[in-house]
């Protein structure tokens, strides 16, 4: 029982880890304009398989590290990933429920106000402008969204994930 509990962990704090490199891996401008946020993703599935064990704690501690990979302000990314990961624990039985194309909708309004606030703490500290390129990260985290389910859906399942 403890050595599939911590073959568990493992995996979460693997795929984890993934999303991360995914985030930080380079990629050429054209791509990188719509990069899915990986991270954010990975633990939005999280924090809706099991969110009694990743949360809030779990976004602020992954926000800050990417915060400091990243090299900007510490405190924008685990703060936007905190308030989002606190809207997916709030409403997690529901977002179970629903069908994958209603969840990719949730998922992309909440990528939205994630790369909102975000520019909006930009704005505040950098006076940067807005386009429209930062919003297309919204699109393709919403189009990704039904394959990252299914894969970490299949990951929790195969080794047991509770």
């Amino acid at each position: 029982m403890m050595l599939q509990n911590t073959r568990g962990s493992l995996v979460v704090w693997f795929s984890m880890l993934l999303g991360l490199l995914f985030q930080l891996m380079p990629v050429p401008e054209i791509v990188d304009a719509s990069r899915p946020d990986w991270l954010l993703l990975i633990m939005i599935y999280w924090a809706m398989a099991l969110p009694h064990r990743y949360n809030i704690l779990t976004a602020w501690v992954l926000g800050t590290v990417l915060d400091v990979l990243l090299g900007s302000y510490l405190g924008i990314r685990s703060l936007t990933f905190s308030l989002v990961i606190y809207i997916i624990v709030l409403n997690y039985q529901k977002l179970r429920n629903f069908p994958i194309w209603q969840q990719a909708l949730i998922i992309a309004f909440l990528l939205l106000l994630y790369h909102l606030i975000i520019y909006w703490m930009q704005f505040v500290i950098f006076h940067s402008e807005f386009q429209v390129q930062q919003l297309l990260p919204v699109l393709s985290g919403m189009v990704i969204w039904p394959w990252i389910y299914w894969l970490l859906r299949r990951l929790r399942r195969r080794y047991k994930v509770r």
